[in-house]
Formats: C-alpha cells, sequence, structure tokens
C-alpha cells in the first residue's frame, strides 16, 4: 500500500511540474510578443516609410519538373557521342569482318583442296571458301550470277566458255583469254578390296564385269575422259549398258565405294583419299587412251577480291603447293 501512495503522489507532481512548465512557456511568448510589437512602433514613429522588399519564394521542384527540365550543354554533348558511338560500332564491325574468298571448285578437288585453302589463310590471312560441283553445274551456276570470285576447272574448255561470253578472265597472264592451267588430272579404274575384282585393262573385258561407274560426259571432264578411253580401246558400245552414270567424279567413287558399281573409273585423287586407299585399289588408265585433263582456272570479272584471287592463284602455282598436289594425285604443271 505504501509503494501505491508513493506512485501516486509521484505522477501528481510530475502532472503538477509539466502544468507549471507548460504555463511558464505561454507568459514568455506573451512577452516577447508583446517586446516586438513595442519595438516595432517605436522604430516607425517618426522615421520615413520603408518599401516592402519582394521575395521570391522559391517552390520545390517535383521529380516531374525534374525529368522534363533542360538537359546542360555538358550533358547533351555526352548523349551525341554516346550515339554517335552506337551507330559507328556496326559499320566498324562490317569493315573488320573479311569477306570469304570464294572458289568454284571441281568435284576432283574436294579431297585435295580444304588443307591447302587453310595453309593458305596461314600464309596470307586470306580466308577463302570453297563449293565443290561438276565443272558443266559450276560454269551454268557462274552464268546465273552466281557470286563466285574464282573459277578451279577440271579442264580448261568450261573456263574459256566464260572468258569467251565476257564473265571471266585470266588477267595478268601473257594471254588472258586462255585459262591459267594450274595441274593435270589422272584417270584410273578403282575397285573394292572385297570384290575380288583385280583392276586393269582386262577387267574392263570380261564378262564378270557387271557395272561400271563412270562421271557424266555431259557435265564432268573425268566423265569425256572415261568415255574417251573407252573408245580407244573399242569397248564403249560393249560397256555402254553397264554403265552406272554420275554427276560428278567425287559422286561416281561414292557409286564404287557403296557396291552400286562393281568398278568406276575415278580420278587418282579419288582413289588416293585414306577411304578408298585403305578399301580397295586403282589402275592407271594409259594416258594416251584419253585427251590430257588439263585443268584451268579463271578470275570471274565482276569480283570485288581480284588481287586476293591472283595471290590464290600464284599459291597454287608455287613449288610447294605443286609438289603437295602431286602427292594428292594431280601433276604438276612446273
Amino acid at each position: 500500500m505504501g509503494a501505491l501512495v508513493l506512485w501516486i503522489e509521484g505522477s501528481y507532481i510530475r502532472s503538477k511540474c509539466e502544468s507549471s512548465r507548460r504555463e511558464g512557456s505561454r507568459i514568455a511568448q506573451g512577452k516577447s510578443a508583446a517586446t516586438d510589437a513595442a519595438l516595432g512602433m517605436r522604430s516607425t514613429q517618426g522615421a520615413p516609410p520603408r518599401r516592402a522588399r519582394f521575395e521570391p519564394r522559391l517552390q520545390p521542384r517535383s521529380r516531374f519538373a525534374r525529368s522534363g527540365s533542360p538537359k546542360t550543354p555538358l550533358l547533351i554533348r555526352l548523349n551525341q557521342i554516346l550515339l554517335s558511338t552506337l551507330i559507328a560500332l556496326p559499320l566498324v564491325a562490317t569493315a573488320h569482318a573479311q569477306t570469304p574468298l570464294r572458289i568454284a571448285a571441281a568435284a576432283d578437288l574436294e579431297p585435295v583442296l580444304p588443307p591447302i585453302l587453310q595453309q593458305f589463310e596461314q600464309a596470307t590471312g586470306i580466308h577463302a571458301e570453297a563449293t565443290f560441283q561438276a565443272s558443266a553445274v559450276l560454269t551454268a551456276q557462274i552464268q546465273n550470277g552466281a557470286p563466285f570470285d574464282l573459277f578451279l576447272s577440271a579442264d580448261t574448255g568450261y573456263p574459256k566458255r566464260l572468258i569467251d561470253a565476257g564473265l571471266a578472265d585470266a588477267a595478268g597472264t601473257a594471254d588472258s583469254s586462255t585459262p591459267i592451267v594450274y595441274a593435270r588430272g589422272t584417270l584410273v579404274l578403282w575397285t573394292r578390296n572385297d570384290s575380288h575384282l583385280t583392276p586393269s585393262l582386262d577387267l574392263l573385258r570380261s564378262p564378270g564385269l557387271k557395272r561400271l561407274a563412270i562421271a557424266n560426259p555431259d557435265r564432268a571432264p573425268y566423265g569425256r575422259a572415261a568415255v574417251a578411253a573407252l573408245t580407244s580401246l573399242k569397248l564403249y558400245d560393249t560397256l555402254k549398258p553397264k554403265l552406272v552414270t554420275a554427276e560428278n567424279i567425287s559422286q561416281t567413287a561414292q557409286f564404287v565405294d557403296s557396291g552400286n558399281a562393281d568398278a568406276g573409273l575415278i580420278s587418282l585423287t579419288s582413289a588416293l583419299t585414306p577411304r578408298l586407299a585403305a578399301s580397295g585399289t586403282y589402275f592407271v588408265i594409259p594416258r594416251d587412251l584419253y585427251p590430257s585433263i588439263e585443268q584451268g582456272a579463271v578470275i570471274i570479272s565482276n569480283t570485288k577480291q581480284r588481287d586476293q584471287a591472283h595471290k590464290l592463284l600464284d599459291y597454287l602455282l608455287s613449288a610447294q603447293i605443286q609438289a603437295q598436289l602431286a602427292k594428292s594425285g594431280l601433276t604438276p604443271v612446273h
């Protein structure tokens, strides 16, 4: 009970003190106001009236006002630089991205050319890409506007057609109207090891030969060479019913390798590929049985990479690459 009395008394005393403090504050404020009024009356008596100064009151801008405020010159300039940089970046990237040298290459070059192009890029920094097809097909594509820079044919006849049509040239040579011969091809007779047929001229005369694959003579120079060889041997009429015709020399090799033909007249470049070298054997057709397969090159007239095309031609004709072509089944011209 005593504690309760003390608590009540303490609360009463604190309440009285707080009331006294508030009362004192009101009295002090009243005196201050009276004093200020008295001083104001004395200062204005007998003194000229003063003109009131207008003090503009600055209003805080809202976040919406700040967002629409004019930019400073420095900020405008920074925005201009940033915009110019963003516009220029794609242009710079395009300028630095090298357009590949596009090559139309005969099908017999498919096992040979890719490693040479890699070496060429390492030596010169020029990236080249090749499309492999029959020479006649590539000629038709170029005539129809295909975007090639250089044509490596399996003969000289198709490149000469393009020169005569004004679509290609051999500029930089003594006779720019004649294709540049970069190699000569070799025709071989190839059979699979599991066929138990030995490739030879005697096999072409054997009744045991049921199907013989050749490239289309109307499209592929090696196909024309095969027909010429069979004609020279006086075997064309006999073997004509047995002929299996492929679109190009690469497909001819596939026909024999897959078992769709017993033997095939293919290029030496195909016969020397790792797959065919391991799975079959070949016989070189005597060169006097067919016209020389001179493989010619021309530069496409509307190319924008003429210098690069010349560099690749020079590279193909160099002693180092000519020796490499010989190992791959092509006869060097130097």
